[in-house]
């Protein structure tokens, strides 16, 4: 798919388990959404049962888990194009840079680059990352209340690894590097203000005769 048969960004929301994602998600797309902009939200990976294995694989065979996540981004393709044909933006939560951070992280670097590789043949690659950085400990307490029980990758050391990676992959173009030990509130106006200018532009040019500083500010700050 090319960019000039898509209509819609794509917004990835990415960092380690307990960094804010879906709540960003969330509200960011409520916020959006009364601006009058049509806002998509889905999130990886898209088969639970796929997503289940990949999780199992994970600590020992973290090819095997890439992979597999691998699967599950190339069959839903087809509903992400359609999404970005649909909609003005749409907001994933996590992307396969996810899978550059947890498994990519944990395989030798040749494996690394053929994973890499691999990603942006089978999907569509975010016009726009945000990284929410946030500490491993800071991470796995927020976790942990949530009262449900640890997920395979979910230790210190597993995070503390992904957390580096996470941070070499955001010094790429596109990417958002967002405070997330910061209260929820700051965090969405941080990103809002951020992502608005570049959202509503294609929003606008995609809607001919409208105008998109009508519907959405276009402030500038630093996140």
């Amino acid at each position: 798919m090319t960019a000039a048969s898509r209509s819609g960004r794509l917004v990835a929301l990415e960092g380690i388990d307990g960094s804010g994602k879906s709540t960003l998600q969330r509200r960011l797309a409520k916020r959006w959404r009364s601006r009058g902009l049509i806002v998509a939200t889905i999130r990886e990976p898209s088969d639970v049962a796929l997503g289940r294995l990949a999780q199992e694989l994970g600590p020992s065979d973290p090819w095997a888990s890439a992979m597999v996540f691998t699967l599950d981004r190339l069959l839903a393709r087809p509903h992400l194009e359609a999404a970005l044909r649909k909609n003005d933006v749409v907001l994933t939560d996590r992307s396969f840079f996810s899978t550059l951070a947890y498994q990519g992280s944990s395989v030798p670097r040749s494996l690394a680059t053929r994973m890499r590789r691999m990603q942006r043949g089978v999907t569509v690659v975010p016009g726009r990352v945000v990284y929410l950085a946030l500490s491993p400990r800071e991470a796995l307490r927020r976790v942990g209340g949530r009262g449900k029980a640890r997920a395979p990758l979910e230790r210190l050391r597993t995070l503390a690894r992904v957390d580096r990676r996470y941070r070499r992959l955001s010094r790429g173009r596109g990417w958002i590097v967002v405070d997330a030990s910061r209260p929820a509130d700051e965090v969405l106006e941080s990103v809002d203000r951020a992502l608005s200018p570049w959202v509503v532009r294609r929003a606008g040019a995609r809607r001919p005769g409208t105008s998109s500083t009508s519907t959405v500010s276009a402030g500038r700050g630093s996140v």
